[in-house]
């Protein structure tokens, strides 16, 4: 077990328990070469570590992710990021909850604990350096003045480069319950949701719109990684650069109701999603965000294409959501 590092007074909510951040994912692709491709053209600062690869922001020191091989594309675990102290009554109230901690993946050092989701999706909660922002993301979309030319030559389009990881969506057999099981054990809370469709939950000591993210299918798994980049004209270009390097499907550009981001989806090789997004509602750790059912026909997209057919599907299990 590695030793828990004791991080720096970071923003909390008083007297609140619950995880401040996504602190990593990690996830199997049947060919490490293709998945080097897609994030490098994607923007991400892929680096190898003898047996796959990690996954950086340029400029940013977190490692966001990681990816190994195996026979198929597959969800493997996801990290959450804690104070330090509150790692002892987030371990006892899993205990009470019923939940059973278990083992870590063999080969991994790990300073937290272990457990599944009701839809066995496996998670830990470890002593992390807060990295969900304390603050709305800085947002630029300036407007040239009169007399002055406002946009660039398509050949001398700048390279985008997310600034760190917005949040993720994973796949549920349940909305409900898993509402329930994230505000229990994890503490988050109920950002928004779509009936049994959809819900974003954010972090209590101040997070975006949402962290986590859940679409109703008929297993557990990866819809999207999602990322954070400076402007709706980043995300243009972000579209175009993975365009012009083969990736062809995706959906975008168009603005969600439910966070408000601005974004623009690329299919990855496997049939999930890398998304490009910038704007989103932030919620400040003194804030009772007042959330929300909302009908589905009006909590999708406020404008922008259709999506695929096949948007919301679940391809690490082949079945098709509700």
């Amino acid at each position: 077990m590695t030793q828990i590092r004791h991080m720096p007074t970071q923003p909390r909510r008083p007297g609140e328990l619950g995880v401040h951040s996504v602190d990593q994912f990690n996830f199997n692709v049947p060919d490490l070469k293709v998945a080097q491709k897609f994030y490098s053209d994607f923007g991400l600062d892929v680096r190898e570590n003898g047996e796959g690869i990690d996954l950086y922001t340029f400029g940013h020191a977190h490692r966001w992710g990681s990816i190994g091989e195996g026979p198929s594309k597959k969800l493997s675990h996801v990290s959450l990021g804690a104070y330090a102290e509150d790692m002892e009554p987030l371990r006892k109230r899993m205990q009470r909850e019923g939940v059973a901690q278990i083992d870590p993946p063999p080969g991994l050092e790990s300073n937290g604990f272990w457990f599944r989701d009701p839809d066995g999706t496996l998670l830990e909660i470890r002593v992390a350096e807060k990295t969900s922002p304390n603050e709305k993301s800085v947002v630029s979309n300036p407007s040239s003045p009169a007399g002055v030319v406002g946009s660039c030559a398509r050949s001398k389009a700048p390279f985008v480069q997310p600034r760190r990881l917005a949040h993720i969506l994973l796949f549920t057999n349940d909305i409900s319950r898993s509402i329930s099981f994230y505000e229990r054990v994890v503490g988050l809370r109920l950002s928004d949701r779509s009936g049994e469709g959809v819900a974003f939950m954010h972090g209590i000591h101040g997070s975006d719109h949402h962290m986590i993210a859940f679409a109703k299918a008929g297993g557990p798994g990866l819809h999207h990684l999602s990322w954070d980049v400076s402007s709706i004209n980043e995300v243009g270009l972000g579209a175009m650069q993975m365009l012009d390097r083969g990736h062809t499907r995706g959906w975008g550009l168009g603005r969600h109701v439910l966070g408000s981001n601005f974004f623009h989806y690329i299919r990855d090789p496997w049939g999930s999603y890398a998304e490009y997004s910038s704007d989103i509602d932030y919620i400040p750790v003194d804030h009772d965000w007042p959330a929300a059912d909302h009908p589905p026909h009006d909590a999708f997209y406020v404008w922008g294409p259709n999506p695929p057919t096949d948007f919301v599907h679940n391809y690490e299990v082949g079945t098709e959501a509700a």
